[in-house]
């Protein structure tokens, strides 16, 4: 796949999962549990799906195909999906998108680490512009304080950063094996835990819809996208594409439900996707420097 079609493949996937704030708002009574159990069954379904189609393989074949990598990528995925749901619970949708934001960052340091991934220079530039960005919309008045919610937000940055480096250096044209599994462990663990400390899985019917449509629409088709792209764009700047999402997903409550947005968070919403395009442009030009990626 040629780098300019996985970088648009990774901006598309990073809009649709930019949805799912919009869809937790809309909740009314299902819990936290209730939503990981349905959303990964509908994630699993469009992954799957997805998967089929474009490897042009039987269900069977898909499952059959599913390695060593694709279970532990999916285990850190899992945790990376599961603290989202909860962050979205326990704190603001623009709190725990902007603190989500950190994801170049730790993304860009365990690649450089680990798989010796030197980000190029335009990465580092793109991350400058993207704090100036978090630190506007930040300073609007979300505090990211010593929440429990905040401390899921910035663990689940963590865990999809990891995801990231793995994805790179498992050098698969790509890992929905992975995020199948990721999906599998998660109804697992909603499921029993929705039993053991929950309150089931009786949701309503509207809620229920909702759950379904995130997790086929929000987070399947969306992360299918971005897993599929990550495989042959650098980590760092995997991490720095999917800021998108913390950009527009502030903005679709503002627009379908009113939720007032400040100047300095629009400001900063501006610089963040600024950087997203602009770096989308350079990453496409191939690194002079054959050690820098």
């Amino acid at each position: 796949m040629l780098k300019k079609h996985a970088v648009l493949l990774i901006l598309t996937g990073g809009t649709f999962m930019s949805f799912v704030g919009l869809y937790m708002r809309l909740l009314s009574h299902a819990d936290g549990f209730q939503i990981l159990f349905y959303r990964s069954l509908s994630l699993c379904f469009m992954v799957g799906l997805v998967c089929c189609l474009r490897r042009k393989v039987t269900p069977f074949n898909f499952l059959k195909s599913i390695d060593r990598n694709d279970f532990i990528i999916g285990i850190v995925l899992s945790l990376a999906f599961a603290s989202y749901v909860f962050a979205m619970l326990y704190t603001t949708v623009a709190s725990t998108l902007l603190i989500l934001s950190a994801t170049p960052f730790m993304a860009a340091t365990i690649g450089w680490l680990w798989i010796n991934e030197r980000p190029r220079p335009i990465t580092w530039l793109a991350m400058a512009f993207a704090i100036a960005g978090i630190y506007f919309m930040v300073k609007s008045g979300y505090q990211l304080g010593n929440s429990i919610g905040n401390l899921l937000a910035l663990l689940s940055g963590f865990w999809f950063a990891l995801m990231l480096v793995m994805a790179r250096r498992s050098r698969k044209d790509d890992i929905l094996g992975g995020t199948f599994i990721g999906g599998v462990i998660c109804v697992v663990i909603g499921a029993s835990m929705a039993f053991l400390i929950g309150t089931g899985l009786r949701v309503l019917t509207l809620d229920l819809v909702i759950i379904l449509g995130m997790g086929a629409f929000g987070i399947g088709i969306g992360i299918a996208l971005v897993t599929w792209g990550a495989s042959h764009v650098p980590a760092a700047e995997v991490s720095i594409l999917v800021l998108i999402e913390s950009v527009l997903g502030p903005v679709w409550p503002w627009v379908f439900l009113n939720e007032a947005m400040t100047l300095s968070e629009i400001f900063g919403g501006a610089l963040v996707l600024g950087s997203v395009v602009v770096f989308a442009l350079f990453s496409t030009k191939p690194a002079s420097n054959s050690l820098q990626i």
